[in-house]
């Protein structure tokens, strides 16, 4: 690091600890899990009430995406809102959306590093409206899945 010019601040350091907190997420030897404070936020987050409190929440929410299963598709709902000709009014179905991301990311899954010795998966994922949203994903199957 010194040929790098790269200095330590030992305050900032953190040795031997399970577990270290990193670019909002929390890194382990078992994996990387969502912030549960940033999860926390997004969970007790009111009802939008215009386009302005939807982009908060969503700009929150969309960086913990990686959590997720098929949230490219599912708020695909929210997105419509944000349009630049859109009419902003919130129906049962933007609520729906709206609980059902919030649910998803309270049971955020840890991530972990794949196994060389089992298979990978894509698993891949497109919305059918009218607007276009894909997600693809490599994944590996649990040990207790079959």
């Amino acid at each position: 690091m010194r040929d790098n010019k790269l200095y330590a601040n030992l305050k900032k350091c953190v040795f031997c600890a399970p577990e270290i907190p990193v670019l909002g997420c929390y890194v382990s030897k078992s994996g990387v899990r969502a912030d549960p404070e940033k999860v926390s936020s997004i969970c007790s987050w009111p009802t939008p009430k215009n386009p302005t409190d939807l982009r908060q929440w969503l700009g929150l929410a969309n960086y913990l995406h990686k959590y997720t299963k098929t949230y490219a598709g599912s708020i695909q709902p929210l997105s419509s809102l944000l349009k630049k000709d859109a009419t902003w009014l919130w129906r049962p179905e933007h609520q729906a959306v709206f609980e059902a991301v919030k649910k998803s990311l309270a049971s955020a899954p840890v991530l972990v590093l794949p196994d060389d010795s089992k298979p990978l998966y894509v698993v891949c994922d497109a919305s059918d409206s009218q607007s276009v949203v894909s997600s693809c994903n490599l994944m590996m199957r649990a040990v207790n899945e079959s």
